[in-house]
C-alpha cells in the first residue's frame, strides 16, 4: 500500500508576514528620512546661492546709485518687511523704466524731503514674478508684475535685510531665518536657539 501524500497550502505564516512588513516599514522610514535630509540640504544650498545673488545685486545697485537699496538710511534691527523694497529697487524700478514707451529724462522718487534717482536697470532678473521658476517671489500670470512683493527664501519666509546703525556688517546684513522661520536679533542673537538654522551673509 502506497503512503498517502498530504498536500498542505503553501503560504506564509503570520510570523513570516510580520517580519516582511517590519522590514518594509524600516526601509520606507529610511527612504523618507533620507529624502527629508536631502531636501533640507538642497533648501540650505539654494538659500546660500540666493543670498549670494541678492548680495551681488545689492552691491551693483550701490555702485550705480550711490546708496544701498531701501528708502530709509536705517532699517529695522529685525530686518522684517524690507524685502518688498529690495524687490522694488532691484527689479521693479528698472522693469518699469525699460517698459516706458518714452522714458522721462528725470527718473526719480521722493524719500522724505529729498528726491533721489530710481534704478533704470534690472539688477536681478530672477525676481520677475511672471517667470519666477525659483520661487523667489509669488508667481503671477503673464503681464505686468506687481509694484511690490516679498522676496521669499526656500521655506517660503521673507528674507531679512537691514542697513545702517543696526547692521553688523559695515554695509548691510541679509539673511534667511531658515526652516523654523525664526530669528533673534537681540544683542545675544548669535547664541540664540532661534538662529541655529539661519543662513546669513554676516
Amino acid at each position: 500500500m502506497k503512503p498517502s501524500r498530504h498536500y498542505g497550502n503553501a503560504g506564509f505564516t503570520l510570523i513570516e508576514l510580520m517580519a516582511v512588513i517590519t522590514i518594509i516599514v524600516i526601509l520606507a522610514g529610511l527612504v523618507v528620512g533620507g529624502m527629508g535630509f536631502v531636501n533640507e540640504r538642497q533648501a540650505k544650498e539654494k538659500a546660500k546661492i540666493q543670498i549670494a545673488l541678492l548680495s551681488k545685486a545689492i552691491e551693483e545697485y550701490k555702485h550705480d546709485m550711490g546708496r544701498y537699496p531701501g528708502d530709509d538710511d536705517d532699517t529695522a534691527a529685525d530686518g522684517k518687511n524690507v524685502s518688498a523694497q529690495l524687490y522694488s529697487d532691484l527689479f521693479y524700478e528698472g522693469f518699469e523704466y525699460n517698459n516706458e514707451p518714452d522714458p522721462p529724462e528725470t527718473w526719480d522718487k521722493k524719500i522724505g524731503n529729498v528726491r533721489v534717482p530710481k534704478a533704470t536697470r534690472i539688477y536681478l532678473p530672477e525676481l520677475d514674478p511672471t517667470s519666477s521658476k525659483q520661487g523667489w517671489v509669488a508667481s503671477v500670470p503673464a503681464g505686468l508684475p506687481p509694484a511690490s512683493t516679498a522676496i521669499l527664501d526656500p521655506w517660503g519666509v521673507e528674507y531679512r535685510y537691514r542697513k545702517g546703525m543696526d547692521a553688523q556688517n559695515p554695509d548691510f546684513d541679509l539673511w534667511s531665518c531658515g526652516k523654523d522661520g525664526k530669528s533673534d536679533t537681540s544683542n545675544s542673537s548669535m547664541k540664540s536657539a532661534d538662529n541655529k538654522d539661519d543662513i546669513r551673509n554676516f
